[in-house]
């Protein structure tokens, strides 16, 4: 069963977290020489202030001179070289510059666009808005007596930001109440922890998710392996599915401590720029528990660096989808009036030397983005593991043991499009208090209820498929219901527990141990056939 994710996230938000997350270097690059003359340049810049002009002085309208280059010139720009090279307006980079920190102010909570509005997808665990009392499936209607009726999600989240120690009231209509709600919450730092739901999913296994790379995730990293007593584990799933990337040295910080030192971990290299590799600097201190790693289509940059180092060198099995394929890498170069350029310098490699970026040059961005061909490969970039195991590049990580999701039927369709449980659970406890008891699972009561509300909402569907589906109905109910009355990370954790796929991990253990234990067979063979020094 997927995790407890709203039906709210579009190709747009995909396109911005790829932009946001993928592949950084870093700041603070100097620029590189341009092959271009500067009488070329100074010509093309000539060109373009005329145009400015003439569009200034004779449009039917005036013109947002701002947007006509920030979001018209500049961007077209970048499309003609890649699908990653990306510009950031003022309001772009603060985003950029809060993921890579990994922090904000505000209250604490993700909202989406849903007919009628802004509504809250849920609040962050332990958040201003989850103390004060916001739910999942409120619909924002004003912040501080301003009506956000037709304001944007970014825009309703821009009102929600602010200092530290302010105050914010926010109206909400929620289901089930008959008169608007107002909280009056306090402003704080809100950390944006990369490193989810680390905890023992076994007696001897552990679970850890990576959501992305920013500048604190090989710290929460170990702190999450320190609190699973990691020295005493016997297998580790690593989830990375639906991972955009982030920072480059992070994803390389993640997959030193599970090589051993010395070893190759990614290398890149650019027209403008030298080959250099990264190697692991402090190793893995003998650590070589198994290693299953979870992937999946939207895995992807740094992420799938770390796949791809431990996969070369045969120290993790890989369960799920081909990843996405970005091998591209992007420097950040900060420009004047708080605006970024992101520009991609450099392809990186895999320790085998494969690349494993997915071809942009026959199809358009949003068939790239959307990534709907999964067999995409390379023929022609096959390279070996370190125990010989062919591995291609030019389609992503192709993981060694595939997971096939399970197709929703009509029936299951329906309820999600209709947010039937979301909206559910919105009413049930918009005139009850949000608790549950420990171990709270759906009884007949909640599932005859739910029954009787499907009819209410008028969703079509027969006691044979109500019947059918019992004990998925179950399940989601019971994490759309911890989600609101328990917070997000206790609904997290209850959906990995029951997710088929991280079963499928679990399971995949003597795998990865067998995988183990053969590389190096196969390595002190080849160490004890290799000729003997001669000396002169």
């Amino acid at each position: 069963m997927a995790q407890p994710r709203r039906s709210l996230f579009y190709l747009p938000l995909t396109l911005i977290l790829f932009s946001l997350l993928g592949g950084l270097i870093g700041p603070g690059l100097a620029p590189t020489a341009a092959a271009t003359s500067d009488d070329d340049i100074r010509q093309s810049v000539e060109t373009f202030t005329k145009v400015l002009s003439v569009l200034e002085e004779n449009t039917a309208e005036p013109i947002d001179t701002d947007k006509a280059i920030y979001n018209g010139a500049i961007s077209s720009m970048l499309r003609t070289l890649d699908p990653h090279s990306s510009f950031f307006d003022p309001k772009l980079f603060q985003v950029l510059q809060e993921e890579q920190r990994g922090q904000y102010f505000g209250v604490g909570m993700l909202v989406g666009a849903r007919e009628g509005g802004v509504v809250v997808v849920y609040p962050f665990s332990n958040s201003p808005a989850f103390q004060g009392g916001i739910h999942p499936g409120d619909m924002i209607i004003a912040v501080d007596g301003k009506p956000t009726v037709k304001a944007t999600t970014s825009e309703v989240a821009d009102l929600l930001k602010g200092p530290r120690g302010t105050t914010v009231q926010v109206t909400v209509r929620r289901r089930g109440a008959s008169e608007p709600l107002r909280f009056t919450l306090v402003r704080n730092s809100i950390p944006r922890a990369t490193v989810q739901n680390a905890f023992r999913i076994r007696p001897k296994i552990g679970y850890v998710r990576i959501e992305s790379f920013n500048e604190n995730t090989s710290r929460e990293f170990e702190e999450s392996l320190r609190e699973l007593d990691e020295s005493t584990l016997e297998g580790l799933v690593l989830d990375m599915r639906s991972n955009p990337g982030g920072l480059l040295r992070e994803g390389v910080a993640i997959a030193d401590r599970f090589l051993r030192k010395g070893q190759l971990i990614v290398s890149h290299r650019g027209r403008a720029s030298a080959e250099r590799p990264y190697v692991a600097k402090r190793g893995n201190n003998g650590r070589e528990y198994p290693l299953v790693v979870l992937v999946d289509r939207t895995s992807a940059s740094a992420a799938e660096i770390v796949a791809g180092a431990l996969q070369d060198h045969d120290r993790a099995w890989i369960v799920g989808e081909p990843t996405f394929g970005k091998g591209l890498v992007q420097s950040q170069y900060p420009l004047s009036s708080n605006t970024a350029l992101l520009l991609t310098t450099a392809k990186y490699y895999t320790p085998s030397g494969r690349l494993i970026q997915r071809d942009y040059s026959n199809r358009s961005f949003f068939e790239y983005y959307a990534h709907k061909d999964l067999t995409e490969r390379d023929p022609k970039d096959m390279k070996a593991t370190d125990s010989g195991r062919p591995v291609f590049g030019g389609g992503g990580i192709t993981p060694d043991e595939e997971y096939t999701r399970e197709k929703l039927n009509a029936f299951q369709t329906a309820l999600l499009r209709r947010d039937a449980f979301a909206n559910y659970t919105a009413q049930y406890f918009g005139s009850r208090k949000t608790e549950l008891p420990a171990n709270w699972t759906p009884g007949r009561e909640i599932e005859d209820d739910f029954h009787q509300f499907l009819l209410k909402e008028g969703v079509p569907f027969t006691e044979a498929d109500f019947a059918a589906n019992h004990e998925w109905i179950r399940q989601r109910l019971q994490v759309d219901m911890y989600l609101t009355a328990k917070g997000k990370d206790s609904a997290d954790r209850l959906s990995i527990e029951i997710d088929q796929q991280v079963a499928q991990a679990i399971d995949s253990m003597p795998k990865a141990k067998a995988l183990i234990e053969a590389a190096k067979g196969i390595l002190a063979k080849r160490a004890a056939a290799a000729p003997s020094p001669v000396s002169p």
